[in-house]
């Protein structure tokens, strides 16, 4: 009898669904369907993921959060390892930094942060981030990311 295991790619939403905007990457993982992803409601705290993670061993790991990068609400980008302290992500238990680092550190696999700049972190979720959201989700299915503008 031979055992395979399926590789998954992992795609992870934080955020604060009760903070407007901030909530953006909890509404793309719960959105997210495909065929070679697990997605995964993070909430603020997806260093409590880990060892899920892992168990997915995964080669692909894409993060999805609200950032205020200084750009116009909506806008969306890549953000590299070294400019994840240029954006700003108010509503976690530990740096993004600090967590990126150890997931690849276990997990060995390519990590990608895509930042959604939001417009407001009270009441509803705004129009502008929502779009955005679904760019995001259908960049990801059609394996685009590359085509995401780099955070400059």
């Amino acid at each position: 009898m031979v055992f395979s295991i399926t590789l998954m790619n992992v795609l992870l939403g934080v955020g604060n669904k009760s903070n407007g905007d901030d909530g953006i990457g909890v509404y793309v993982a719960r959105k997210f369907k495909h065929k070679d992803w697990i997605a995964i409601d993070c909430a603020t705290v997806p260093e409590n993921y880990i060892g899920k993670i892992i168990r997915y061993k995964p080669k692909k790991v894409v993060i999805i959060d609200a950032a205020d990068m200084g750009l116009k609400p909506g806008e969306i980008r890549r953000i590299p390892k070294e400019k994840v302290g240029k954006a700003s992500f108010s509503t976690h238990s530990i740096p993004l930094s600090l967590f990126i680092s150890h997931l690849k550190e276990l997990t060995g696999a390519d990590i990608t942060l895509i930042g959604i700049q939001p417009k407001s972190l009270y009441g509803k979720m705004s129009k502008e981030v929502k779009e955005a959201a679904e760019k995001v989700i259908e960049y990801i299915k059609e394996e685009r990311i590359d085509e995401i503008e780099e955070l400059k």
